[in-house]
């Protein structure tokens, strides 16, 4: 059972709650920006890929040399899962996340032509790639508004009551009905830098939390 927020009473409704969440949230972090660092539509995919199960500071150590040797979906389509494997030790689930890497390069050279697509559908139909995974491309390397929903978003949004549900897809278009659209990608970069720094799944620190100021 999901432990509210004690912010929730001061708002009985959720677009007043949401308008006050993001006020707060935009003071706290005025300029917020995707961990993951990148160059291109590429690097990013493949950091996504990689930050499954491990943090983006973990990838942001691996993704140079991976990067530096496959700089291009051409050449990491090329490549073998053993040496990708070397390479992406580190973030675990690294034979699986090979695979994926090495599958989506080759679907983007053998259908897009080499370039990462933009369209959902598109991006969702290569492999290793989820919504989240594509949201995250969509929004930080095409400037598509999109809504990233993850662990830190599903457990932040049932918290402060915007949802009552675990399922990330759900929740995403729950909460592009409350977030301005021009405001999404903003959004989520600022509820995930809260979850990491305020709001953790291990302790709450509700005390220092500007939402429950």
């Amino acid at each position: 059972m999901t432990i509210q927020c004690p912010a929730v009473k001061l708002y009985k409704s959720k677009v007043n709650r949401m308008k006050h969440f993001i006020d707060v949230l935009s003071a706290r972090y005025p300029e917020p920006k995707c961990a993951l660092v990148h160059d291109n539509p590429y690097e990013l995919i493949v950091a996504t890929i990689l930050s499954a199960q491990c943090t983006d500071k973990q990838v942001n150590k691996v993704t140079p040399a991976l990067f530096k040797k496959y700089p291009t979906p051409n050449k990491l389509a090329k490549a073998t899962l053993a040496d990708v494997e070397v390479l992406i030790h580190s973030t675990g689930f690294f034979k699986h996340k090979a695979k994926n890497l090495i599958g989506m390069a080759q679907a983007v050279v053998n259908i897009y032509n080499g370039e990462i697509p933009q369209n959902m559908d598109e991006l969702t139909s290569l492999p290793g790639v989820g919504r989240k995974t594509a949201n995250v491309v969509r929004a930080n390397a095409f400037n598509i508004p999109s809504m990233v929903v993850d662990t830190h978003v599903i457990r932040i949004s049932n918290k402060l009551g915007f949802v009552a549900t675990e399922e990330p897809e759900i929740i995403e278009h729950l909460l592009e009905k409350l977030v301005p659209r021009e405001r999404w990608r903003d959004y989520s970069h600022q509820v995930i830098m809260l979850g990491r720094e305020l709001c953790t799944a291990k302790k709450t620190l509700c005390d220092e939390c500007p939402v429950n100021s």
